[in-house]
């Protein structure tokens, strides 16, 4: 979401205002120096948050990018052991996942189906949506974490190995708010959307499909060695 998120703010940016994108960086520091200071009150950074969100929507990048500058600027620790984030993370988690995700995606993906929509899916449109969530991201997410172990950036959890990674790939291949919300993004045309939120569907249930069935027949694989 965060790779998403960086290709909105750079290609979907247009006519950026000087005076609000200083006012944004202002506010943004404002925020940093509260984190250099340790302030474990959330309220330090959501009310500059909205001004935040107010000032980079007005600068003519796109607005989701302050909320994760918001999101870098709170601390994840105090000296005290005080976590904001997590306090801040637990307490939104029931909101955004049972109310604010539903309804994005009920609102947005509104797909009537239409003849010649699954012909739509042969298209360069349907098939690069397609292949970019159940090949594409499930192969980035898996090179890229083999790369980190390989330069001993990172080390893979305890009782975690790459096929599990390859698994969590396709699983992460359901990336269904975030490309609805680009695809909204990148076209104009009703009937473009409606065949690229059809691929997107598509592409997201069979990555679904496709890692619980590759997680599931390795686990029973597991469970049987075991045995």
């Amino acid at each position: 979401d965060l790779g998403a998120i960086i290709v909105i703010a750079i290609f979907y940016t247009h006519g950026l205002q000087a005076n609000y994108l200083y006012a944004a960086a202002c506010v943004f520091i404002v925020m940093l120096i509260f984190n250099r200071f340790q302030l474990k009150s959330v309220w330090f950074y959501l009310v500059p948050g909205v001004l935040l969100w107010y000032f980079i929507h007005h600068s003519g990048i796109h607005a989701t990018v302050a909320g994760v500058l918001t999101a870098f600027a709170i601390p994840v620790k105090t000296r005290s052991g005080y976590s904001p984030v997590a306090m801040l993370e637990h307490a939104l988690s029931k909101p955004v996942n049972f109310i604010i995700l539903p309804v994005f995606a009920l609102a947005n993906t509104n797909i009537t189906y239409t003849n010649g929509m699954l012909e739509g899916l042969a298209t360069p449109l349907g098939l690069g949506i397609i292949l970019g969530l159940v090949l594409g991201k499930p192969l980035g997410i898996w090179v890229m974490s083999w790369l980190a172990v390989k330069l001993k950036l990172s080390i893979l959890p305890e009782g975690v190995n790459w096929v599990h990674i390859a698994g969590m790939g396709l699983l992460a291949g359901i990336g269904f708010t975030m490309s609805i919300f680009i695809s909204l993004l990148s076209f104009n045309d009703v009937a473009l959307q409606s065949e690229s939120k059809f691929a997107i569907l598509t592409a997201s249930i069979v990555a679904a499909v496709a890692g619980f069935i590759s997680l599931r027949a390795y686990s029973k694989k597991l469970n049987r060695v075991e045995e």
